[in-house]
């Protein structure tokens, strides 16, 4: 019972793991370990095999096979190694060091032992397993689940194009809309965030203490360290980042969590308004054979997966606003105040997955109640004022704003009140044809095309 899970503090590894459960595979604590064996493990091949500075040698096929096999197998066992190890260096950085050492010992890369983290700061290795861990949960977790949502919602637009809907402006019936064109604004805003997202540049650095190559330049001036530090960021698929301190100053980081950010607050909109149109009925929910909506009453069938994602989306955007806002901030050449905010990415990017989750659960449940949302547009005749006054305004007819004002504001007006208006009216008869054939739920503009028109970029 000590390692049930019904004993842990977060929800995250508690009562949501199951839907997220494939996450701590890019950020549990065992796989930052891993990401760092990597690229210690990469960075004592480079210095080796292309650098190749003089006290090292060229790694042999088996060789090289032996290396990568201790990144390629890490399992828990191995990151509890670790665990023990650095229960006596107090240092979990070195203690990857002393770990791959002991896995090497007694192997003909023995006697190059002292070009396993040679040069390096802690700070080399952990600001480029970072950006392997952001890299990887980007294309194989967070934009795949986007994409999810994103071709969701484009399904829907689609599929409901046509389907006239009153609009609500400061919550009071406004101009009608097309449920189709609403949902499209959503995949339009979506994608264009996704797209600044994806553009965001990873960097690293592999540069010494403060940035300098004051060791590297010590042991070997006749290097070119920075071309170098630059081959070794760019083979791990990132921009080196040449001018630092002890610490890559996490800018990228923060323009990633703010897309993030920007994503998530553009979520929480879709969600508020899809809860609305539930509440208004709208929209119907499948309903799951023995589940219950409400402990005392029966009947209902409530919105959790919106409100779900909406709560989950609010805590990943306070820790994205505070990883954001700090991050870029250390003392001098480092303070050491990132490390334990770094070790929150993981929670920041598993709340927003499992709320996009929800999202898409919810979406997926969603039946349009047509009857609802015909009836509550029939009978809103007092919409078609604006398509009056305007024909009355480009026939220089006086005052139409206010003689609309007069027949429709603050009053029930009817089909009958509407169309006696318009026959009254000085305009010429096909204007007049065409405003007596007009309805509340014809009365949509372009809605239907700019649905038709989009083109999905995901």
């Amino acid at each position: 019972m000590d390692n049930h899970t019904l004993l842990n503090i977060s929800p995250l590894d508690g009562r949501y793991r199951g839907k997220i459960d494939g996450l701590a595979k890019y950020f549990s604590e065992a796989a930052l370990m891993r990401y760092r064996v990597i690229v210690e493990i990469e960075w004592f091949i480079f210095l080796c095999n292309r650098l190749k500075l003089a006290e090292t040698r060229k790694l042999n096929g088996t060789e090289l096979k032996e290396l990568r096999s201790i990144y390629e197998t890490f399992d828990v066992v191995n990151a509890i190694r670790v665990k023990e190890i650095e229960s006596g260096t107090n240092h979990d950085v070195k203690a990857i060091e002393y770990f791959i050492k002991e896995n090497l010992k007694g192997t003909s890369v023995e006697p190059y032992f002292e070009f396993i983290h040679f040069a390096c700061t802690s700070e080399d290795i952990t600001n480029l397993s970072y950006a392997l861990m952001l890299k990887q949960v980007s294309e194989n977790e967070y934009f795949p689940v986007m994409a999810g949502i994103v071709q969701k919602l484009h399904e829907l637009a689609k599929k409901y194009k046509a389907v006239p809907m009153l609009s609500h402006t400061h919550g009071q019936p406004a101009s009608p809309t097309t449920l189709g064109k609403e949902l499209i604004n959503y995949v339009a805003r979506l994608e264009r965030q996704l797209v600044l997202l994806s553009n965001v540049s990873i960097t690293g650095k592999i540069n010494g203490a403060v940035g300098n190559f004051n060791a590297h330049h010590a042991a070997y001036p006749k290097t070119d360290w920075i071309k170098a530090s630059v081959d070794f960021v760019n083979a791990l698929g990132f921009e080196c980042n040449m001018y630092t301190t002890q610490i890559e100053p996490h800018d990228y980081l923060a323009e990633a969590f703010d897309g993030i950010r920007r994503v998530n607050t553009i979520l929480i909109d879709l969600n508020r308004d899809i809860w609305n149109y539930i509440s208004l009925g709208y929209f119907k929910q499948d309903t799951v054979k023995g589940e219950v909506g409400s402990s005392t009453m029966p009947h209902k069938v409530n919105p959790i997966d919106f409100e779900n994602s909406e709560g989950n989306l609010g805590v990943a955007n306070a820790l994205l606003s505070h990883l954001s806002e700090k991050l870029p901030i250390s003392r001098m050449q480092r303070d050491l105040t990132d490390s334990t905010v770094l070790r929150n990415i993981g929670s920041a990017i598993s709340y927003s997955v499992l709320a996009y989750k929800s999202t898409i659960k919810g979406l997926s449940k969603l039946e349009l109640n047509k009857k609802v949302i015909q009836e509550d547009l029939e009978k809103r005749w007092e919409l078609l004022a604006e398509p009056i006054q305007t024909l009355m305004r480009k026939h220089k007819i006086p005052k139409a704003y206010e003689k609309l004002k007069d027949l429709t504001r603050g009053k029930e007006t009817t089909k009958e009140d509407v169309h006696a208006f318009i026959q009254k009216l000085n305009l010429p008869k096909p204007e007049k044809a065409r405003l007596m054939k007009m309805t509340p739920d014809s009365y949509t503009g372009l809605a239907q095309k700019l649905v038709e028109s989009y083109k999905l970029k995901i």
